[in-house]
């Protein structure tokens, strides 16, 4: 089945190579020659991740190894690929495309993920390590009963993991369309069919090890990019924050606030959704698990702060670079005005500016590893939640063998696949920033107040933390819906019912509110029980015992 499975990948890749080099498609995208450098050293890299997948396929036994490569990835290479799950299409494409358009305001999109990580490398790291197996889910339930709030925290991780595929199918789709000139649906059917190999075949030691890859690849080109901008002004920041200023329409307004962020409400939302979301995307989470002990996973925080932190510093040279040398140059917009290849490609037009075919071929390239490589990561974290969680722990009465529970979970990905294809169809017109952001303003609202009450308030309950959830997700999910970003853009309605486009400032204290409230009114023996049992659960958050234990929970 998996030389069957090798083959068909190859074959896909082959067909796809040829249908971009003689497809006739309308549209601006298939107008631009075909860059062969940039082609070349994509299927270059495509091959070798495919070939890293097939080596973890092979060191892929049970499913420890499949969900968390059987812990034994080290803090450097963990952290290098938590950092290369952030430095994801919604970072290179997405924030490079709103500082395009807006500036200043744009980069709380960046200063927000970072004042996460100091939260998480304090907070939860640790206790998170030493209380799961697999996923966070093990976690909230550890002193909780198990079939509710599995159930609720399962639905809460599904949704973010969708919406957060969007964000990266919109990238994929788009480097591809304007690479080959291949229709945005084809693109987007390809991604999803590359990502069932990568996680079908290798897990998360495979997964992992295209993170680690091609971050470092990432973090090299990016550092190039930005070196010729700084090199263009003799490395004076001043000299190019004035350049962008004349360029843009806006002028001097890009270097202040209000461009994008008008109102109050809409910036704490966004502030709270980037800050309080990092903290509960599952396929984030779900890497602390990979390494051996909790000392690691604050290691791996560690790394993956510092690599982030550098890298989002190229993000805003690269998004004002852009501004400079994209907006006025006609040889990266259509005959109508318009950016080739929308908002999202003005990272990789400006690649080119610097670098040449060579240059642009080469980021192409790891902009694509890049959005598989979180594509399989997601996926690998919402697969987990289906079989792990929900098929294994909570509805399955018999005990559940390894190679039942890792076919349940390669079924589920091919799931999760067709479902990533549709609504990225749906969603090719949005910024992926912007969209990845909707996914974490669900993880703020549902994940992260269920994670961090269950493993600090002693009083809360399975009936509390389920309210909690319930009132989060239908809030986030529900104002997102009837905001800008779906409402309109989407269902193609006139205006907004809500009119913000984050619903954190509503949806994530009101989750604190129903788990403190239902949590103190619950009066029943189970209350009671679970409340008793935090005793034994805070010793082993502190200090690792009985961790062997973890996947009984």
């Amino acid at each position: 089945m998996k030389k069957f499975l090798s083959v068909l990948c190859l074959s896909v890749l082959t067909s796809t190579a040829a249908f971009g080099a003689g497809a006739d498609i309308s549209g601006a995208v298939e107008k631009q020659p075909l860059n062969m450098t940039a082609i070349f050293m994509f299927f270059i890299f495509v091959l070798a991740t495919l070939g890293i997948t097939w080596w973890a396929a092979r060191n892929t036994k049970s499913k420890d190894d499949f969900y968390a490569a059987g812990g034994g990835i080290k803090p450097w290479q963990n952290g290098t690929a938590i950092a290369g799950d952030f430095m994801s299409a919604a970072t290179f494409l997405g924030i490079t495309g709103a500082i395009y358009g807006f500036g200043f305001d744009a980069l709380i999109l960046a200063v927000g993920v970072m004042a996460a990580w100091p939260v998480i490398l304090f907070l939860i790291a640790e206790r998170l390590r030493n209380l799961g197996s697999y996923t966070f889910i093990d976690v909230v339930s550890y002193r909780l009963e198990k079939k509710p709030i599995r159930i609720i925290s399962a639905i809460g991780s599904l949704s973010v993991v969708i919406f957060y595929l969007i964000a990266q199918m919109v990238g994929a789709g788009k480097l591809i369309q304007l690479l080959f000139g291949l229709d945005y649906v084809y693109a987007v059917i390809l991604v999803s069919f590359l990502m069932m190999c990568y996680v079908s075949f290798g897990g998360m030691l495979a997964t992992t090890w295209v993170q680690l890859i091609k971050a470092i690849l990432l973090l090299i080109g990016g550092t190039f990019i930005a070196f010729m901008v700084m090199k263009s002004f003799a490395f004076d920041f001043g000299a190019l924050l004035a350049s962008a200023s004349s360029q843009h329409p806006k002028g001097a307004a890009i270097m202040a606030p209000g461009l994008w962020l008008k109102d109050p409400v809409a910036i704490i939302s966004i502030a709270l959704t980037m800050m309080f979301g990092i903290m509960g995307l599952p396929h984030i989470l779900m890497r602390f698990f990979t390494v051996k002990d909790a000392k690691d996973a604050r290691k791996s925080v560690f790394y993956a702060t510092s690599i982030m932190g550098y890298f989002y510093i190229l993000i805003i040279i690269i998004g004002y670079g852009a501004v400079t040398f994209v907006m006025g140059n006609p040889d990266y917009h259509d005959e109508l005005g318009k950016i080739l290849g929308g908002g999202n490609m003005v990272a990789l037009h400006l690649t080119h500016y610097m670098g040449g075919n060579l240059m642009l071929g080469f980021m192409s390239a790891v902009a694509f590893a890049t959005i598989l490589a979180v594509v399989a990561g997601l996926t690998l974290a919402g697969a987990a939640t289906i079989s792990h969680d929900l098929y294994a722990k909570t509805f399955r009465k018999t005990v559940v063998t390894n190679a039942e529970e890792i076919k349940v979970s390669r079924i589920a990905t091919f799931g999760l696949g067709g479902i990533a294809v549709l609504l990225g169809i749906a969603f090719e017109h949005q910024n992926v920033a912007f969209v990845a952001s909707l996914a974490l303003a669900i993880a703020a609202s549902v994940n992260f107040p269920i994670l961090i009450v269950s493993m600090y308030w002693s009083k809360m309950t399975t009936r509390g933390a389920v309210a909690g959830g319930v009132v989060g997700l239908a809030l986030s999910i529900g104002l997102i819906v009837l905001g800008p970003s779906v409402w309109v853009a989407v269902l193609g309605n006139d205006s907004p019912i809500y009119p913000y486009v984050y619903p954190t400032f509503y949806s994530m204290p009101l989750a604190f509110v129903a788990i403190w409230l239902v949590s103190v009114l619950d009066k029943s023996p189970r209350a009671a029980a679970e409340r008793a049992k935090f005793d034994e659960q805070y010793v082993r958050s502190e200090t690792g015992i009985g961790i062997s234990a973890a996947s009984d929970h």
